[in-house]
Order: C-alpha cells, then sequence, then structure tokens
C-alpha cells in the first residue's frame, strides 16, 4: 500500500468520527447558517439534535454538505435545487456501485 493510500484511509476514519455544531459546519463549507438550516429542512442534511442548537453534524454530512454550498454557489441552485441534485447523484453512486458488484461476481 502507497503512503497516499494510508493517508486517505486514516482520513476516511476520522471523518466518520467528526461531530461539528452548525457554527463548525457553517464556517467549513462557508454557507451561512441560514443556507444550512434550509438544507435541513428540505433533507439535504440530518444533523443529530431536535433543535440547531443541539445539532450534530458527522463527517459524512460535512462532506455532503460542502457539495451542497458548490452547488449552490457556482452552479445558483436554490435549496430545493441542491436536494435534487444531491439526490441524484447519490443514485449515480449507488447505480455504479451495483454495476461494480454484478461485474465482480
Amino acid at each position: 500500500m502507497t503512503q497516499t493510500q494510508i493517508t486517505w484511509i486514516e482520513s476516511a476514519i476520522v471523518e466518520d468520527e467528526v461531530h461539528m455544531t452548525i457554527v463548525e459546519i457553517s464556517q467549513a463549507t462557508r454557507a451561512p447558517e441560514e443556507l444550512i438550516m434550509s438544507w435541513v429542512s428540505e433533507g439535504v442534511l440530518s444533523p443529530a439534535g431536535s433543535s440547531p442548537e443541539d445539532w450534530r453534524f458527522s463527517g459524512d454530512s460535512l462532506k455532503r454538505a460542502r457539495t451542497a454550498a458548490h452547488l449552490a454557489h457556482d452552479l445558483e441552485l436554490n435549496t430545493p435545487g441542491v436536494a435534487l441534485a444531491l439526490d441524484l447523484l447519490d443514485e449515480i453512486t449507488r447505480l455504479r456501485n451495483q454495476l461494480l458488484r454484478e461485474n465482480i461476481a
């Protein structure tokens, strides 16, 4: 295994253990807290906790929020558009993984 592969594996493990507040995820994505709240309302992000003050976002949520921020900024998508685009990207990933499993079997 090369050094690059080892670094990637270690970073993937750390990401699963990350739990960020709305303030931290807002800073990490450079998206306003209000936008993060709208993504939660639209189902783009699913934090643990019952209110914005209690919300905790996982490493997977951080990755998804960064993608959402890029879609919103670069493509000027509104919140429903971001939600749709992320759903479509998830479906593409699921289908690619299914094809890989079928080709291996």
